[in-house]
């Protein structure tokens, strides 16, 4: 008899970003979302603060860190717990939470994870049809059955960059079931102004409400992908469930003595936030003028749209002819279209010129 993985898994896709090497030369990685200017400065130099200490293990929530946050944000410490990245707690979430045929809503074009979390913890993974390529919150409230347990959205979304507004939260939070757990994954909610009354985190809700928590992450505008940090913002009863089966050092010593550094940095975050709004705009005109579409985006990235998924791959091979790495939108079912994010000034310049001459291999 085979020993086989339980049947929730068996025909499981896997999330593999792409961040292979390109031919040799310089490498322009522009496939995953990755923080345009690097580390904050004060991240970099806060790890030559381990030193001697690399033997000892962190602590299990570092408290420095969850200041620093709370400070930052303006939240409660006591509603955070930081974490291996987002990846972490979106599984734990679901792990803590599905029974095995529960059901766990996730919109069409929303970040791969979702689902593959779901899976693995052997619930049913209900998809919620965007409209375009924005979600839908009527889609998602004619989902809901008496199996749902959770709900995941992305907001701004991942990988279309686009972004419904306070009111469609709110309401969707106003015809949920208190049963059914909402998260709210703000990966990139610190490239939209924090005056903006169009937007909302979540945070404000998960205050207020049993079933609503927050996502965010270190691996975009703080520039540390690397270290895998992530944090949510959760009501009591919940963060006491994801702390208790929580790795007791998820969150290694390094991560939380950069992270702390880093999101106290605000002259490095200012400074990527006017990056990213200098560039977002340049670049989508760039590539329009060339003559392909493009997505308007909430984000520090967008879509590019082609005109079949043959054209698609030329441009995803000729851009990584020239050393840029572009992210295929095949595994979102999206075959039609490549997604970018932002580089430096190098990057960005160097690219432009690409796109352009792809445009002219078009009328060859």
């Amino acid at each position: 008899m085979s020993i086989t993985p339980k049947t929730s898994i068996r025909s499981l896709v896997s999330y593999r970003p792409e961040v292979t090497a390109l031919p040799e030369g310089r490498q322009i990685r522009l496939s995953v979302n990755e923080g345009a200017l690097g580390p904050s400065p004060k991240a970099v130099a806060a790890l030559g603060e381990l030193g001697e200490t690399l033997h000892r293990y962190p602590e299990q929530i570092s408290q420095g860190l969850v200041k620093a946050i709370a400070d930052r944000f303006s939240l409660k410490p006591e509603l955070i717990l930081p974490s291996n990245g987002s990846d972490e707690l979106i599984g734990l979430l679901a792990t803590a939470y599905l029974e095995d045929g529960d059901e766990a809503i996730h919109t069409q074009y929303g970040f791969l994870v979702f689902p593959q979390a779901i899976r693995i913890a052997g619930g049913v993974a209900v998809v919620a049809a965007d409209d375009g390529l924005t979600v839908s919150v009527d889609n998602i409230l004619a989902a809901i059955t008496p199996k749902t347990r959770l709900i995941f959205l992305a907001n701004p979304n991942n990988p279309t960059g686009t972004m419904i507004t306070t009111r469609d939260v709110e309401r969707l939070i106003a015809h949920v079931p208190s049963s059914v757990i909402i998260v709210l994954d703000s990966a990139y909610a610190e490239y939209i102004a924090t005056n903006d009354p169009d937007y909302t985190d979540g945070a404000a809700y998960v205050e207020t409400h049993d079933n609503v928590v927050m996502l965010r992450t270190f691996s975009k505008i703080f520039g540390l992908g690397s270290l895998r940090l992530g944090w949510g913002y959760f009501p009591p009863a919940i963060l006491s469930v994801l702390a208790s089966i929580r790795g007791p050092f998820s969150v290694n010593a390094a991560a939380a003595l950069a992270g702390t550094a880093a999101v106290s940095d605000r002259a490095f975050f200012d400074r990527s936030v006017a990056h990213n709004n200098q560039w977002m705009p340049r670049m989508q005109d760039s590539i329009t003028q060339a003559g392909f579409d493009v997505v308007p985006s909430r984000a520090n990235f967008f879509l590019i749209r082609f005109r079949d998924a043959d054209e698609a791959e030329a441009a995803h091979g000729f851009m990584a002819s020239r050393g840029i790495q572009l992210r295929k939108m095949v595994p979102y079912g999206l075959p039609d279209c490549l997604r970018m994010s932002m580089g430096d000034d190098e990057e960005m310049a160097i690219t432009a010129a690409a796109f352009k001459d792809f445009a002219e291999t078009r009328k060859s």
